[in-house]
C-alpha cells in the first residue's frame, strides 16, 4: 500500500487527465466514490472526467456533481467519452474488479494507453491495473477513498473534504452497509463517517434523499412485485422474484427504480436467501441477497457468471428467463442443506 501511495503521489505530482469511470448500473457507492474521488482529483489542480458505462438510478440524481456525469451508452456522448479516454493519462476504475462490468466501456478502457487504477472491496479482482487499492474488509469503495486521501494527506483532511466530497462518500458508505446494519459494518466503518459528519453535512438528508425520495409510480410498483411476483420456498428457505421486460414497460420502470427490491424478500419468516430475476434487453440480470453463512457470491459465480459479495451478490443469464428460473430451481436441492443449517 505504501509503495503504491508513493508511486501515485508521484504520478500525481504533475497535472494528469483523468478519466474516473465506474460499474455498469451504478450504486451508490459506484457513484458516489468516482464522484467523490475526481472531486478531489480536481482540487488537486487535475483534469477530471466522469464516466458511468449506463444510466443511473433517479434518486442518486441529487448526488453533488452528478450533473458532469458522462454516461457512455448514450448514443450522443459515447464520441465524447471515447475521446476523453483516448486523451487520458489515468484511468481509475472504481467500485469493480472485472472490466466485464464496463459492459461496452470495457473493451475501450482495456485497449485504452493510459495507466489504470483500481479501488475496490470486490473478491478476485482481474489483473489489469498498474496500481490497485483493494481490500475486501472495506465496507464500501467509499470507506476506501475516504481511507485513501487520509492516506495521501497524512492524516489531516479537515481543509479537504467538504460537504459536497462528504455527501458523496457517505451515501456510499451508507448504502452499502444497509444503513450501518450488515455484518461488514467496523469500528472503522464509523470512525470514517465520523470524520465525514466534522463537515456539517446533513446525514438524515442523505438518507432521506435516497431512500425517501421516490416517485409515486416506485411505490406501486413495488406493491406490485411483493403482492403478485413474490415466491417463498419454506423448504429451501428462499425467496425469489421475477420481472419481466413486459412488467417493467407496463409500469414505466426506469433505471434504478428495481434496486433494493430483492431486499425484501429476506424479511420473510425463516428465509436466508432471495433472488430476483429482471428480464431486460435480451438477457436476465439477477440480485442474490443471504444472511448468516451462506454465500450467494459461490452460487452467483459456480451457476450465472456472477460475483460480488458473500451476502451480496449479482449474475447474469443468457437464456429465456423462464429457462433461468427453471434452471435456479432446479439447483436449489443441492444448496438445501447449507441454507437449512443457517442459524
Amino acid at each position: 500500500m505504501n509503495q503504491i501511495i508513493e508511486e501515485l503521489l508521484a504520478f500525481l505530482s504533475t497535472p494528469q487527465k483523468i478519466i474516473v469511470t465506474m460499474h455498469r448500473d451504478p450504486d451508490a457507492d459506484a457513484l458516489g466514490s468516482s464522484l467523490g474521488w475526481a472531486r478531489y482529483l480536481s482540487g488537486k489542480g487535475h483534469s477530471v472526467t466522469i464516466i458511468s458505462p449506463t444510466d443511473y438510478a433517479a434518486n442518486l440524481r441529487w448526488l453533488p456533481g452528478v450533473q458532469e456525469v458522462l454516461v457512455y451508452e448514450k448514443a450522443g456522448e459515447q464520441a465524447v467519452c471515447k475521446k476523453k479516454i483516448d486523451e487520458a493519462t489515468l484511468i481509475c476504475c472504481l467500485d469493480f474488479s472485472a472490466l466485464s462490468r464496463l459492459k461496452d466501456l470495457g473493451k475501450v478502457v482495456q485497449e485504452a494507453k493510459a495507466v489504470k487504477m483500481m479501488i475496490d472491496h470486490h473478491l478476485e479482482p482481474e489483473n489489469f491495473a498498474r496500481w490497485m487499492i483493494w481490500d475486501t474488509h472495506a465496507a464500501a469503495t467509499a470507506q476506501l477513498i475516504y481511507s485513501t486521501i487520509k492516506i495521501i494527506e497524512q492524516g489531516d483532511i479537515t481543509d479537504i473534504i467538504d460537504i459536497p466530497l462528504a455527501e458523496c462518500l457517505y451515501a456510499g458508505i451508507m448504502t452499502d452497509t444497509g444503513s450501518f446494519r450488515h455484518p461488514n459494518v467496523t469500528p472503522e466503518v464509523h470512525l470514517a463517517v465520523a470524520d465525514l459528519m466534522r463537515t456539517g453535512m446533513d446525514t438524515s438528508r442523505v438518507h432521506r434523499m435516497i431512500y425517501d425520495n421516490a416517485p409515486l409510480s416506485r411505490l406501486q410498483f413495488l406493491g406490485y412485485v411483493l403482492s403478485q411476483k413474490l415466491v417463498v420456498l419454506p423448504e429451501f428457505r428462499t425467496a425469489y422474484m421475477v420481472l419481466t421486460e413486459e412488467e417493467l414497460i407496463r409500469f414505466n420502470s426506469s433505471t434504478g427504480e428495481t434496486e433494493g427490491i430483492v431486499n425484501y424478500g429476506l424479511q420473510v419468516e425463516n428465509v436466508v436467501m432471495s433472488a430476483l430475476f429482471i428480464e431486460r434487453k435480451g438477457e436476465v440480470k439477477i440480485s442474490f441477497r443471504s444472511v448468516g453463512t451462506f454465500s450467494v457470491r459461490d452460487l452467483a459465480s459456480a451457476h450465472f457468471s456472477g460475483g460480488g459479495h458473500k451476502n451480496a451478490s449479482g449474475g447474469r443469464s443468457d437464456i429465456p428467463v423462464t429457462n433461468t428460473i427453471k434452471k435456479f430451481l432446479e439447483i436449489l436441492p443441492s444448496y438445501k442443506e447449507e441454507l437449512l443449517k443457517v442459524e
